[in-house]
């Protein structure tokens, strides 16, 4: 049985991610804060429409289906048997008492299932991949196949939950790392099956390939709540939504140490809100996304009507908050608010390719305060990983950007990098700060650049002529 990574407490938490003394001046995060209106009548609409789930009130504990009392034995049946039975019956509460249970296998969580993790509950699954089989429907960076299944998986459930103060253990450390130095050739073959419209359910991987799996993710979901828990050891991206709606992410806290390991990322998703939340990633801590090249062509769906607000970031290999890459489908109606970032590879990333198509437009972002940026505080850009000719060029469109604040940007502090043909345009830039930067501004094949009161360097910069 694998080990898994101590959770660190809040204080060393921060002191190892660039938040030690930004960390210690955050407000507490309450569950009882009121919750006021944003900075934009559009996002309170959004947030005035959310749907939560329908959660029944009663227990269904595995206690009763033969829980083991430790963790030398597999818990997962005992899981599932309530989980059945809660479905079967009309919905309600599963309970994972506290103790470490040790799972040889995913969960899939049904319509009405409300997982709660109680206080000192650890839910550690076994990092064999051949108990995640048979595959699932999933998408593997924005591309549809049947792989191995998530630890936690939902198809096409609806008021479904996984909420409380204990955790959530992947076991995949190893997998993550090692998986990742087999899986070119696999991956190379499935993004060509969808470059070529292959059917997705001749795409068939799992064993004997090398596609990581994620760690949580709702496939075709209505009415999600994420609450309180925390995430670790992932082997894959943490927290993963596909063609869902209605989501809520509410105080929920992820560690994920390693590259991909995102901890949320919202795909082909609308009427989403993240709230509350602490997210340290080895890659982006959230990246919406919908869909790669033809697949997200073909299911046309967006991310669209995001709420993020309020949260704390720090990533030692991405971003704090992007858009990209995987946004073929389209990404509108973005709204982000009053978040925290620690160090970080790049505050906000909006990043496409050639190849990828897609439109991201009306994007607002207001009161972010980042302590380091490594390369870049705010970066656009379209040469993220293209693997083919190009010809499909992204379009992005209509952001406005204001009351930012950078301690340090190592890099450059502002960097546009479009493309002739491809629309990078109509950006307002508004009440920027970055007093050390190694480089101001970069502009390459933008329009409509409007920078009020950005200060570089101590310095005020004007709008590019472009």
């Amino acid at each position: 049985m694998s080990t898994s990574t101590p959770r660190l407490p809040r204080r060393a938490f921060f002191a190892t991610t660039g938040l030690g003394l930004l960390g210690a001046a955050l407000p507490r995060l309450d569950a009882a804060r009121p919750q006021a209106p944003t900075a934009w009548p559009e996002a309170d609409a959004i947030l005035a429409r959310l749907k939560p789930p329908v959660l029944r009130t009663r227990v269904f504990s595995p206690v009763e289906f033969g829980l083991p009392r430790d963790d030398r034995r597999d818990a997962r049946p005992a899981f599932l048997a309530a989980i059945r039975l809660c479905n079967a019956t009309g919905g309600g509460r599963v309970v994972v008492p506290p103790g470490v249970w040790r799972l040889d296998g995913p969960l899939h969580l049904t319509s009405g299932v409300h997982l709660h993790l109680a206080d000192g509950a650890t839910l550690r699954f076994t990092p064999d991949p051949k108990l995640y089989l048979p595959p699932v429907l999933t998408r593997w960076e924005g591309t549809e196949v049947f792989n191995h299944s998530p630890c936690i998986y939902a198809y096409q459930a609806n008021d479904v939950a996984i909420t409380g103060r204990g955790t959530i253990d992947g076991g995949g450390g190893e997998i993550c790392t090692e998986w990742r130095k087999q899986q070119r050739p696999d991956r190379d073959r499935l993004r060509e099956l969808g470059a070529t419209g292959t059917p997705v359910f001749q795409r068939v991987f799992g064993d004997g390939h090398w596609l990581r799996y994620g760690l949580v993710q709702f496939f075709g979901c209505t009415r999600v709540l994420l609450e309180d828990f925390t995430a670790i050891n992932s082997p894959f991206w943490c927290l993963h939504t596909v063609a869902s709606q209605h989501i809520t992410v509410r105080r929920v806290r992820v560690e994920g140490a390693h590259l991909n390991n995102d901890c949320f990322d919202p795909e082909s998703s609308s009427d989403v809100l993240v709230e509350d939340c602490v997210f340290h990633s080895g890659d982006d801590c959230i990246a919406i996304k919908s869909g790669r090249d033809q697949d997200g062509w073909r299911l046309g769906r967006p991310s669209e009507n995001i709420v993020i607000r309020r949260c704390e970031f720090a990533s030692t290999g991405a971003a704090a908050v992007a858009i990209g890459s995987e946004m073929s489908g389209g990404v509108r109606h973005v709204y982000v608010q009053d978040c925290r970032v620690g160090r970080t590879r790049y505050g906000l990333n909006f990043k496409g390719n050639l190849d990828r198509g897609g439109t991201v437009e009306h994007v607002r972002v207001r009161g972010v305060s980042v302590d380091t940026a490594l390369e870049q505080l705010i970066q656009f850009s379209y040469d993220y990983q293209g693997l083919r000719a190009g010809g499909h060029p992204p379009h992005f469109r209509d952001f406005v950007i204001e009351d930012v604040t950078c301690r340090e940007a190592a890099g450059t502090a502002l960097n546009f990098f479009g493309a002739p043909g491809a629309t990078l345009a109509d950006i307002v830039l508004r009440r920027i700060t970055a007093p050390s930067a190694k480089t101001p501004v970069t502009v390459r094949h933008a329009q409509n650049l409007t920078f009020e009161d950005v200060r570089i360097n101590g310095a005020l910069v004007p709008s590019p002529t472009t």
